[in-house]
C-alpha cells in the first residue's frame, strides 16, 4: 500500500535548528496527471511543488503564497500556489518537455528550467500589500535556488533537498524533500556537524526508496535530538469554479462579450492549474452581456 503524503515541522538541537520534511508522492502524481507532464518536466514541477508545500506550512491561518520559477529553459514558467492548510496546485508552461539524462544519470531538471532567470515568492499575509522576494536562478536544480532564496530574501541560512523519482512509464515513484534552517546562536561545532551530515546524505529519493519517512530524512541529518511540532497532509486543491470564470468574462467588457456571442456563439475557459474546462453557451453569454449592460 502506498504511504500517505505528509509534511512535518519541528525543531532540533535545543531549538538551534528549525526543520521541515515532506513526502509528496501522491501530490506530484496528481500534478503529473492533470498537467500531463513528461518526466523531466514532472521532476521540475514536483520539486517546486514540494518546496512550495514546505514554505506553505511556515505560514499561518488563511495566509498563502505563490512560487514562480522563470528560467530560460524550454519548460518556460513554473507556477505553484500553496497555503498553510497544505493545499497545493501548480503548472508549467510547456509540460511536454523531456531531455536526456545529465552527466550523473539523473533527470536534467536544470536543462529544462534553465540556468538564468528568477525565482519569485509572493506571500499573501492578509496585509494591504503582499510580500515579494526574488532571487536569481543559480543552478536551475530548484533546491539550490531555494537555498539562495532563504538566505537572501528571508535572511535565514538553510539547507534544502528536493527529489522526484519518475518511472519509465512516467509514473511518480517517490517525491519529497527537506528544509533545515539555522537559527541565530547555533554553536560553530554544531554547524560543522550539520554541514558534514548534509555532505554525507544520499539523495532524497534514494532514502525514500529505502523506506525512509520524512522524519527519517531529518534524523539522518540531526540525529535523535528532534521534536516534531506539526504533521499535515499536503493535497492537490484548485479553487477555480464556474462562478469565477463568469466574473472573469464580465471583466472583458461588453464589446468583447458581443464578439464572442456573434462570432463563436460560445466560450470555453480553461484553468491552467487543474486543466478543468468550463463551457459557456450562447444563452449564458447573452445573460452575462445583459448583466454587464446593467453595470
Amino acid at each position: 500500500m502506498a504511504l500517505k503524503d505528509e509534511i512535518i515541522r519541528g525543531t532540533a538541537w535545543d531549538g538551534g535548528l528549525r526543520v521541515f520534511a515532506a513526502r509528496t508522492t501522491a501530490l506530484v502524481s496528481e500534478l503529473q496527471r492533470r498537467q500531463d507532464t513528461f518526466p523531466t518536466a514532472t521532476a521540475a514541477l514536483g520539486r517546486t511543488a514540494t518546496a512550495a508545500a514546505m514554505l506553505g506550512i511556515m505560514l499561518k491561518g488563511q495566509e498563502k503564497l505563490t512560487v514562480q520559477v522563470k528560467g530560460d529553459g524550454p519548460i518556460g514558467q513554473i507556477v505553484v500556489d500553496a497555503n498553510a492548510a497544505g493545499e497545493v496546485r501548480g503548472y508549467v508552461d510547456h509540460p511536454h518537455v523531456h531531455l536526456p539524462s545529465n552527466g550523473q544519470g539523473k533527470l536534467d531538471v536544470a536543462g529544462v528550467v534553465g540556468r538564468t532567470g528568477q525565482l519569485h515568492v509572493t506571500k499573501d499575509l492578509g496585509l494591504k500589500d503582499p510580500y515579494r522576494g526574488s532571487v536569481p536562478i543559480i543552478s536551475g536544480e530548484i533546491a539550490e535556488d531555494f537555498t539562495l532564496y532563504f538566505a537572501e530574501s528571508e535572511q535565514t541560512p538553510s539547507a534544502v533537498g528536493l527529489g522526484v523519482l519518475v518511472e519509465t512509464d512516467n509514473s511518480v515513484l517517490h517525491a519529497g524533500g527537506f528544509v533545515v534552517q539555522v537559527m541565530p546562536g547555533l554553536p560553530e561545532a554544531r554547524l560543522v556537524r550539520l554541514e558534514q551530515a548534509i555532505g554525507a546524505m544520499p539523495h532524497v529519493t534514494a532514502l525514500m526508496d529505502q523506506g525512509e519517512s520524512p522524519e527519517g530524512l531529518l534524523r539522518f541529518l540531526v540525529g535523535d535530538d528532534l521534536t516534531i511540532h506539526q504533521t499535515i497532509e499536503p493535497v492537490f486543491q484548485c479553487h477555480c469554479s464556474r462562478e469565477r470564470f463568469e466574473r472573469a468574462l464580465l471583466t472583458i467588457g461588453k464589446s468583447e462579450l458581443r464578439n464572442l456571442i456573434d462570432e463563436d456563439g460560445q466560450a470555453e475557459t480553461h484553468c491552467h492549474f487543474c486543466n478543468e474546462k468550463y463551457l459557456f453557451d450562447g444563452e449564458e453569454l447573452e445573460a452575462l452581456y445583459r448583466l454587464a449592460d446593467r453595470d
